[in-house]
């Protein structure tokens, strides 16, 4: 009985082929150029603050240095979950990432829209 699971076991996992690196790369660095513009959009939005004629108060740096750091570590989180994965499940964990990338960044768009001077020193 062991040995006809071990054999059923041993055939799956022949019957799957490995996705080629250059899948993986292709892939990342396709995702990666939109991580990549939204953490660029967020350093950008930092210095122009900092650099204003009012500053950041410490909660405004918090904030603004948390929308630099997000990308980062969503782009990390998500590829790894997802780089052991088929090709296209890959990209969908890279772009649920993305999706949470975006929906932060909204968020602090907005606030700094509504509540922008408390966000200023």
């Amino acid at each position: 009985m062991s040995d006809a699971i071990t054999d059923a076991a041993a055939s799956a996992s022949a019957g799957r082929r490995a996705k080629p690196t250059w899948v993986v790369v292709v892939i990342s660095v396709l995702f990666g150029l939109f991580y990549a513009y939204a953490l660029w959009n967020a350093v950008s939005f930092l210095i122009a603050q900092a650099t204003g004629p009012l500053g950041l108060n410490a909660y405004g740096w918090f904030v603004l240095l948390l929308a630099v750091i997000f990308p980062l570590v969503a782009f990390g989180v998500a590829f790894a979950i997802g780089w052991r994965r088929a090709w296209w499940q890959f990209a969908l964990v890279l772009f649920t990432g993305l999706c949470a990338v975006s929906v932060f960044w909204l968020n602090v768009i907005a606030y700094a829209a509504v509540y922008g001077a408390s966000l200023l020193g």
